[in-house]
């Protein structure tokens, strides 16, 4: 048994938001501010019976609550969350069959609505009387005390409109309880260092309250332990009489009264409480545990925690067990964060019915746990401008996407798997092919940012009423990916997160070549009179070049309009930037493409840069640039790094080529 299908209404910005939740862990992720802490309050506030206030209302709902009148439809404005729970035939079906409502045999789901609603003609009645209060503030000041919690059975999605409503079955929230257990370990943890907090046992008191549940529930457990505590009472007794005896003498002379004693009445959570703690350390340097450092607190408290929820959910024995975990990565280092994600669903797996939902902003995690336990929070637009939240099972509505692409559909979920589950975190994206220009990208997004914010300051200084707006690139929320020749299988995964993307490659002109075999296709310089295509598979597939015939006017015209930089991208979210005539040279690579806009800087720091050869070649310049630099470049690496480290050292600007500022510009309007 477990919860298939969740709808939730009008709760904050979650004002219409289906998430398919049949995997027994669920990764939810997204950027912030897309409703993953109010997905898990939601919860709380329902199945911890939490009270709900004005600002729990979606912002469309909270303008017409405040115009509240006769003829409002409150059932509309109502907070919901809406559960759809699936079970089998083998399944106990005692706690579940106070919701069944239709008998039929082959059916095996059940829908529960959590309804929180406003009472509306009390609200009225109270507007009417509050005096000199105006109705808004009256409203969002007292709204919570005319709000009312009810749980419903129903059949279909259609007996929730308001002509329908008589067919909704009012329960108990008690029968709930029954089927459903509910714990959450939320973000704000009560661990810290010594520095704040000196002296807190934060995990010597869990210890405490796991020992306390489990002696409850299973005493058996912990027979050896109480027989102790047993002895020691007995032992107590004669310890007390004599030390208490003139307390106990003067009590009876002055009170009169009988025999009066004080006896020993250990209890086993009081001597844990008291008088044990968590250490860390060997016998000879044992250290208490707020001296340890974060990371390990947190990762310690949460498991902790779970054992103790995961205890509490064998001893309940409800048929549906959910356990919400927020942020587990908070003060963690990536490699705590990867062995709790590898353990967590160890922990986990062995309690049925069991369900997990962690919500995270750690790549780590993502990456440590498969593509169908991913849901994806985006928000976006609805058509009166307020914002919904979308939950995606990102791999069902993927694959879906991929559906004529396996290969590249699998190429994405081993890459992101081991090298860039960032990109589910990031705002924008930037995609590059060779070493050189991932050596060098940092300081050409660097230098970029400093033009633009000298050129802001002279404008500010120009006109004082205008306002620094500004944000430098590097200020941005970027994941850079090394993706080689590879970006065209990023497409629908960017797509899908909507995620602005600059791809920067190479033209990769070539021509061909007669041999033994055939016609070869050889690389070559743009402007050579035998150059006819591209052998760049990111810019055919984005600017979608026609098939490949030599000779053929289609592919030449395109051909043509791709070296003009006349074609747009088959994704407005992915811009791809390549090459273009500079200084009266059109280069085919980065190498090329950087000599040519910073030959004479290279020629007077020759002695200093590395991954060269022939240097003598930078005494004259030139006359064709293109077999120049296949004469020069030894090591793209050593090359580049050169450079960097030059740039850094000596403060040399190199110049980034016109391609790549130009990609910059795009992204920064985004």
């Amino acid at each position: 048994m477990y919860i298939k299908e969740i709808a939730i209404h009008n709760f904050r910005i979650l004002s219409n938001t289906q998430m398919d939740f049949s995997d027994k862990l669920c990764l939810m992720i997204g950027r912030n501010n897309t409703g993953k802490t109010s997905f898990m309050v939601l919860f709380e506030k329902f199945l911890g019976q939490i009270s709900f206030g004005f600002n729990d209302f979606s912002l469309i709902q909270r303008k017409k609550i405040l115009e509240i009148d006769e003829y409002t439809d409150e059932t509309s404005l109502a907070i919901q969350l809406i559960l759809t729970i699936h079970y089998e035939e083998d399944d106990d079906l005692c706690n579940v069959s106070e919701f069944i409502v239709d008998l039929d045999p082959g059916r095996k789901d059940v829908n529960l609505l959590f309804e929180c609603a406003i009472k509306k003609q009390k609200l009225l009645e109270a507007i009417q009387n509050s005096g000199n209060i105006t109705k808004e503030k009256f409203i969002k000041k007292y709204l919570q005390d005319f709000l009312e919690k009810k749980v419903y059975t129903f059949d279909s999605i259609e007996d929730l409109n308001k002509d329908n409503r008589h067919r909704l079955i009012e329960k108990s929230f008690k029968d709930v309880s029954k089927l459903i257990d509910f714990e959450i370990i939320h973000a704000k943890r009560s661990v810290s260092s010594s520095e704040e907090k000196h002296g807190m046992k934060v995990l010597s008191g869990l210890t405490t309250s796991f020992f306390n549940g489990l002696n409850t529930t299973a005493p058996d457990k912990f027979e050896q332990i109480n027989q102790l505590i047993e002895q020691m009472d007995s032992s107590l007794d004669s310890k007390y009489s004599s030390f208490f005896e003139n307390f106990l003498k003067s009590a009876k002379d002055f009170l009169g009264m009988g025999e009066l004693k004080v006896k020993s009445n250990l209890k086993a959570s009081e001597i844990l409480s008291d008088a044990s703690e968590v250490v860390y350390g060997d016998d000879s340097t044992l250290l208490p545990e707020y001296l340890n450092g974060l990371g390990h607190m947190n990762i310690l408290y949460l498991l902790l925690n779970i054992e103790i929820k995961k205890n509490k959910f064998e001893a309940n024995k409800k048929d549906i067990k959910l356990l919400f975990i927020e942020e587990p990565e908070a003060h963690t280092h990536p490699q705590l964060q990867y062995i709790f994600a590898r353990k967590i669903s160890e922990i986990v797996d062995g309690i049925p019915g069991m369900q997990t939902v962690i919500t995270t902003h750690s790549p780590h995690i993502v990456a440590s746990h498969p593509f169908e336990n991913i849901r994806y929070m985006s928000a976006r637009k609805d058509e009166n401008s307020f914002f919904n939240i979308d939950i995606k099972n990102f791999h069902q509505d993927l694959s879906q996407k991929y559906e004529s692409e396996p290969d590249e559909f699998k190429f994405l979920q081993q890459y992101l798997s081991i090298e860039s589950a960032e990109l589910f975190f990031a705002d924008k994206a930037i995609f590059i092919e060779g070493i050189s220009e991932a050596i060098l990208l940092q300081h050409f997004i660097s230098q970029f940012d400093k033009v633009k914010l000298d050129e802001e300051r002279a404008a500010i200084a120009e006109n004082p009423e205008l306002k620094p707006s500004y944000i430098p690139l590097a200020a941005q929320n970027i994941t850079v990916v090394q993706a080689g020749a590879n970006a065209a299988a990023f497409r629908h995964f960017l797509e899908f997160l909507q995620i602005p993307s600059l791809v920067i490659t190479d033209i990769d002109t070539s021509k061909p070549k007669q041999t033994s075999k055939g016609t070869r296709y050889v690389k070559c310089a743009v402007n050579d009179v035998d150059c006819c295509k591209t052998s760049n598979g990111t810019i055919m597939y984005y600017l979608h070049a026609p098939k490949f015939e030599n000779g053929d006017q289609t592919y030449a015209t395109w051909f043509e309009n791709a070296k003009k930089h006349a074609l747009d991208s088959i994704s407005h979210y992915i811009n791809i930037s390549y090459q273009a005539e500079e200084n009266g040279y059109f280069a085919r690579s980065f190498e090329d493409a950087f000599i040519n806009v910073n030959f004479d800087l290279i020629k007077s720091n020759i002695d200093a840069i590395h991954g060269l050869k022939n240097n003598d070649a930078f005494e004259d310049s030139p006359s064709n640039l293109y077999e120049f630099t296949q004469t020069v470049i030894d090591e793209k690496s050593d090359f580049a790094s050169s450079l960097l480290f030059l740039a850094h050292a000596k403060d040399i600007n190199w110049k980034a080529p016109s391609y790549i500022r130009e990609g910059f510009e795009w992204l920064q309007k985004l």
